[in-house]
């Protein structure tokens, strides 16, 4: 995090739900104790969970670990944690109600500590500038438990609902889509839609553009001199599907060698699922790859630093997602989706759309991602630019 300017949001914990920029700059342990605050009263950390450890705080804020703990005692003393013996820190303190007649709108994403907290900042955002609350679940990338957490937003009495459902791993992703427009409530779906172009698509969307972005990843890495690139992927997923698509027009379009495209059969990857990928790359003569996500991108530099390889002499690395790419061993160049921005659309619409009822049009929008580029390239991307 850094140590001057606007307060940076932490990547990975749902900080910064309630946050906005400040015009005097907290103490530091203010800082980290504020954001756990207001994760806590997000529902981000529900009563009985537990927060990230000291040491998890420490590397996630690059702060001291008096400086974290100190933070910690804040919370304790307010009577919204406890710290257990050998367990942790758990919270004890329900989050404050919502203030009578004002509107809420109900959301669910797969998770709360991965990708969607930045993405609930913008939803809070704009909710917040529209003078409106938001009513949070978490359906944990469980199809199963995705019904049960819509139900009990409707049955709040929320007046919309912002949603991520599951559409890729359904066998009639249409017939879940139309369930979903038939609920008694608008519906703004964020990072889904059914396949692009379907005349059937009625939704309202915002998504992140995964094609445009494995396509700008595969024109980067050829303009750094690549031929041979591979993609890496984790298991079956929307914007897995969507990343791999960009990847393989960008293969057409340059006139590459067609490599495998290699994805996890299930779940993150592990120590020996990347050093399998790093077999895949070797016999494949890749000289680059485009992972997805940050996580198996890291895995994959550590396993060809154990072989003795070279990132990026020997194998260049582009990952997606740009959560906790800037930590890695070698910094990630990594494919940036505009996550707040892409929270704060889908909110703007949803209430839009509870104003004007069916005279406002139906948005479907795509945000392009960005390229961020670092270390594992091996060039800057001033220097990219000029090879084109």
């Amino acid at each position: 995090m850094p140590k001057s300017g606007p307060v940076a949001p932490v990547s990975g914990h749902g900080w910064d739900l309630f946050g906005a920029e400040l015009d005097v700059r907290p103490l530091k342990y203010q800082e980290i104790s504020d954001r756990l605050r207001r994760g806590i009263l997000a529902g981000v950390w529900p009563v009985g969970t537990r927060l990230p450890t000291e040491k998890e705080l420490v590397q996630t804020t690059s702060f001291s670990l008096n400086t974290v703990r100190r933070a910690v005692d804040v919370l304790v003393d307010e009577g919204l944690v406890e710290r257990r013996q050998g367990a942790g820190t758990f919270v004890i303190m329900q989050r404050f109600p919502t203030p009578q007649g004002r509107p809420r709108i109900g959301v669910m994403v797969p998770s709360t500590t991965a990708y969607f907290p930045t993405v609930l900042q913008g939803v809070d955002l704009a909710a917040r500038s529209a003078g409106a609350s938001i009513e949070l679940e978490s359906s944990r990338y469980d199809a199963r438990r995705e019904g049960a957490c819509i139900r009990k937003l409707v049955e709040a009495g929320v007046e919309g609902l912002l949603l991520t459902p599951s559409l890729a791993e359904l066998d009639d992703s249409i017939e879940r889509v139309q369930q979903l427009l038939d609920l008694p409530v608008p519906v703004v779906l964020m990072e889904r839609s059914l396949p692009q172009d379907h005349p059937a698509d009625r939704t309202e969307y915002v998504r992140t553009d995964y094609v445009g972005g494995g396509y700008d990843a595969v024109h980067h890495l050829h303009a750094l001199g690549h031929r041979r690139i591979m993609l890496l992927l984790r298991a079956v997923s929307e914007p897995g599907d969507g990343v791999c698509a960009g990847y393989l027009r960008a293969i057409q379009d340059l006139g590459l060698p067609v490599l495998p495209v290699h994805q996890a059969d299930k779940g993150a990857w592990e120590r020996t699922r990347a050093e399998e990928m790093l077999d895949r790359c070797r016999e494949a003569g890749a000289t680059a790859a485009f992972v997805f996500g940050d996580r198996e991108a890291a895995l994959l530099t550590d396993a060809a630093l154990r072989r003795g390889m070279y990132v990026p002499e020997d194998l260049a690395l582009v990952s997606y997602d740009n959560e906790t790419a800037s930590t890695a061993k070698i910094p990630l160049s990594a494919i940036d989706p505009p996550k707040h921005r892409l929270g704060r659309m889908a909110a703007q619409i949803l209430m839009q759309r509870i104003a004007e009822g069916e005279s406002s049009p139906v948005h479907q929008l795509r945000l392009r991602p960005r390229l961020v580029v670092r270390d594992s390239c091996g060039v800057q991307l001033g220097e990219a630019m000029s090879l084109r």
